[in-house]
């Protein structure tokens, strides 16, 4: 949360003349639900069976996918992310960067009150999903969107070069 996942998708995207999935609109967009609501309502386990089937059928399309920061918390979407034949890339961040670009945390179904230290268990916990899974991790916490956008143009010349 607050690494810029959705931002810097949407600009790489524009960038390399594709198109931008965001897997937590398709969800919000098929279910007819807020995401606030899909945990309030399923709780966490309908929202993580949500999330697999829009990234199964993501991954299916020619594009820039930008997913929820929890993708990585079930064991199917770590596998097709792996298997996905796509650059995966981990935007990561300090504690303090992402707090304060999340801010209050409103809208934010999994984040308590103290923000920090959700953000800090949460962090914590995905990590080694993100490890498994990535093949690039850019620190975005001193980054400027077109930055990171430009990190990501250049990890993709790596792979083609």
């Amino acid at each position: 949360m607050g690494s810029g996942k959705s931002t810097v998708g949407r600009a790489l995207a524009g960038k390399l003349g594709m198109r931008h999935i965001d897997t937590d609109d398709l969800i919000q967009r098929r279910s007819g639900r807020a995401i606030n609501e899909i945990f309030e309502t399923g709780g966490e386990s309908e929202f993580r069976s949500l999330e697999t089937a829009e990234l199964r059928d993501a991954l299916d399309a020619t594009a820039v996918i930008s997913t929820g920061g929890g993708i990585v918390v079930t064991r199917e979407n770590r596998q097709l992310l792996v298997d996905a034949p796509a650059l995966v890339v981990w935007l990561d961040g300090s504690i303090e960067a992402l707090t304060a670009r999340v801010g209050s945390g409103r809208g934010r179904p999994l984040l308590g009150d103290d923000v920090q230290a959700s953000l800090e268990a949460k962090v914590t916990a995905r990590a080694p999903g993100y490890l498994e899974v990535a093949d690039v991790r850019i620190d975005t916490s001193e980054m400027r969107h077109a930055d990171c956008v430009d990190a990501i143009v250049a990890a993709l010349d790596g792979v083609t070069a």
